[in-house]
């Protein structure tokens, strides 16, 4: 039976070296740098991670321009590191997770801030705060064994003035941590991505910022809010 309506390509990310990287799912861990909980007004150690996803076709690849998202006017960058996986995982080890992943990559989780605090007030899912059109921008991803992580740091400037600087080493959660977790819940899958949070320093952006993000060892990040 044919189709009723032609189907969208699949998103897919380039990797470095050549090659594409074709996007299945998104997921996310919020408040996974200490720092950043106490900024939203959480204690580190309180809870288990928290995760929420993403469509797939929120990905931006490469970043460049992207719209100012409707039915907000408080948006926020968050700089992230981004896991690309491939292969397939359920109730995955600590020690196993690693062998999921394929390489890695600089994201930014873009939120509409105030339906985030909507929702939560509400206990209400964070859909409409974070998996909005163009919602996930993020750069070429490097193979894992073309980098080395260890000591690494992440930043993100906004109009050339740095806003967050952290090295990956105060994550709450590793990301084999952030792995396993995830595998307990969902039947992994090669092509996922996974968002890994974000340290403190978020903020708002307005229509003409421009943003680049920065980890040690993999390929900047960069785009304008249009």
């Amino acid at each position: 039976m044919a189709d009723v309506v032609t189907p969208a390509p699949r998103p897919s990310v380039p990797v470095l070296g050549g090659g594409t990287f074709p996007v299945r799912r998104i997921y996310c861990i919020g408040r996974n740098y200490a720092d950043h909980v106490r900024e939203m007004g959480g204690d580190p150690k309180a809870q288990p991670p928290v995760f929420f996803t993403k469509p797939a076709d929120a990905v931006v690849p490469g970043g460049g321009d992207i719209p100012y998202p409707l039915a907000t006017e408080n948006l926020h960058y968050e700089a992230e590191l981004v896991l690309a996986l491939c292969s397939d995982g359920a109730r995955v080890s600590v020690e196993g997770a690693e062998n999921l992943i394929f390489g890695y990559a600089v994201g930014c989780d873009l939120t509409r801030r105030d339906r985030q605090k909507e929702a939560k007030d509400a206990g209400a899912p964070w859909d409409v705060a974070k998996a909005f059109d163009n919602s996930a921008p993020i750069g070429p991803i490097t193979p894992k064994s073309a980098v080395d992580l260890s000591g690494a740091r992440i930043r993100l400037a906004v109009n050339g003035e740095t806003r967050q600087d952290a090295p990956l080493a105060d994550m709450i959660w590793s990301p084999a941590e952030i792995i396993a977790a995830l595998s307990e819940r969902f039947a992994l899958k090669a092509g996922d991505l996974v968002f890994t949070g974000t340290p403190e320093g978020v903020g708002p952006l307005a229509v003409g910022d421009t943003v680049l993000i920065r980890v040690d060892g993999l390929e900047d990040l960069s785009f304008a809010i249009t």
